[in-house]
């Protein structure tokens, strides 16, 4: 091979490693100034997250703490009523009594609540009763939920510590749309949540028990 096409040949292979740099440089600033363009299909999720974290960004514009005081429980309340959170959110516990609603299946304790924002018409009833077995709540809870027969908003399992220690569904009213019933069961403690069906979806979901 002459010194010439040696020459030509080293020419050729220089503009050729530097039309491939330019081609990363491009690819690179191209990366930058449209960020989705060097997104790959394992961002999916973090794409899906944005728009979770968007949506809870708009249930944040909810308040949530209350605006009025929680009214105290009686100083030999049991360790069922004592574990009732004095607010969820903005729902702040305004009366508490002893109950018989549920007598029929013999709880060992059963307790009536009220939580209220201090508006009218957002009003949470909650009624909590627990059993000595597991079995009894768990048929309690089938017998509630059992009944409900409006429109689905909501249902799975009740998990402490990542293992299942129950279930919950939340239902329209049968007979007013605007309202719901929430039921959970957590182990031998069973709840039913009724009111204002935005009150109630916002209130069971962030129910601590």
């Amino acid at each position: 091979m002459s010194t010439t096409q040696t020459s030509s040949s080293h020419g050729k292979l220089i503009v050729a490693v530097i039309a491939a740099a330019l081609v990363v440089v491009l690819a690179l600033v191209s990366a930058f100034i449209w960020p989705g363009w060097a997104l790959n299909k394992g961002d999916e999720a973090s794409t899906q997250g944005t728009t979770t974290s968007q949506g809870a960004s708009q249930d944040a514009s909810e308040p949530t703490t209350p605006s009025i005081d929680a009214v105290a429980l009686p100083d030999d309340a049991s360790e069922l009523l004592k574990a009732m959170p004095d607010s969820v959110l903005n729902f702040a516990r305004t009366k508490a009594d002893a109950s018989t609603s549920w007598s029929g299946a013999s709880p060992v304790e059963e307790y009536t609540l009220t939580y209220s924002t201090g508006k009218d018409g957002q009003d949470i009833t909650l009624k909590v009763a627990q059993w000595s077995q597991s079995e009894d709540a768990q048929s309690q809870y089938d017998n509630l939920t059992g009944a409900m027969t409006g429109k689905e908003l909501g249902g799975g399992n009740v998990k402490v510590s990542g293992e299942a220690t129950g279930a919950y569904s939340a239902k329209t009213d049968p007979d007013d749309e605007t309202k719901a019933i929430a039921v959970w069961r957590n182990d031998t403690v069973v709840f039913q949540a009724t009111g204002a069906k935005d009150s109630v979806q916002r209130f069971y979901q962030q129910f601590p028990l």
